[in-house]
């Protein structure tokens, strides 16, 4: 009597959408390069470190730092938005530079889903790190100088600074989809947003307009106190740089889609 063998269920094959093989490439890359995964770790480590150790340096005798809390608060992010600078510049410009981009356009033929991929993936690192940056200086300043929970715009500065990086990084992400040469986005965004727009801003004769530019109006935003020098208010500062940043992922997108790689 011959035995009857069960047959064998083979595991149905599991049907995955494009959008998420392009963002499972993404982070695939993400964790896999160290430029990439190490660019917003420096970034949280630097706001959070020169934070803590400038207010417990100088403490209470800046008076800077207790007449707006938001420049104590925030002073480390003016260094650690430079690593973010250059993790939304090499999301894209590294491809560029080494020409693997005409491999991922291999593997994702459809560029807009390629470039959403990036641009998604990039605003939830930028916002990871905005909550951890944002969460490490406030206690930063609360453990070295003491916080005053009724400072007016307290929580539209923590909102603010949590939303900063993301817009940062689309933006970089964008410019640099635009210029399409990493070379030029480090030479011309890093210092534009380190050096640029700070030395900018103290000339009168350029100072009217450098206040409505996307790190100036960006960080605007952070303050507590209002500017009389600057004709917005807190929140238009951060819907003005939501705009440049949205213009300059519409302009990558446009660059990407229309030229050759």
């Amino acid at each position: 009597m011959s035995t009857v063998l069960p047959a064998t269920v083979l595991p149905a094959t599991v049907h995955r959408s494009p959008v998420s093989l392009a963002l499972r490439a993404e982070l695939s890359k993400l964790t896999t390069l160290r430029s990439q995964w190490a660019t917003p770790l420096l970034s949280v480590l630097l706001t959070v470190g020169v934070t803590y150790g400038t207010t417990a340096a100088l403490g209470r005798a800046e008076p800077n730092f207790v007449r707006d809390p938001s420049v104590g608060v925030f002073y480390g992010l003016n260094f650690g938005q430079v690593a973010l600078v250059c993790f939304g510049i090499l999301l894209i410009g590294q491809e560029y530079h080494s020409g693997t981009i005409r491999g991922s356009l291999t593997a994702v033929p459809r560029r807009g889903l390629l470039y959403g991929a990036k641009l998604g993936l990039g605003a939830l690192v930028g916002l990871a790190v905005g909550v951890l940056g944002t969460a490490g200086a406030f206690l930063s300043y609360q453990s070295t100088i003491g916080l005053d929970r009724d400072t007016p715009g307290l929580a539209r500065s923590a909102v603010a600074g949590v939303l900063y990086p993301p817009l940062l990084v689309v933006l970089c992400l964008g410019l640099t989809t635009v210029l399409r040469n990493l070379t030029a986005a480090m030479g011309l965004l890093t210092p534009a947003v380190f050096l640029g727009s700070p030395l900018l801003s103290g000339v009168p004769v350029v100072r009217e307009l450098v206040q409505f530019l996307p790190d100036r109006a960006g960080t605007y935003a952070l303050r507590n106190l209002d500017d009389p020098h600057i004709h917005y208010g807190h929140w238009t500062g951060l819907a003005l740089m939501a705009a440049w940043s949205a213009a300059a992922a519409y302009g990558g997108w446009r660059s990407l889609r229309r030229q050759d790689v």
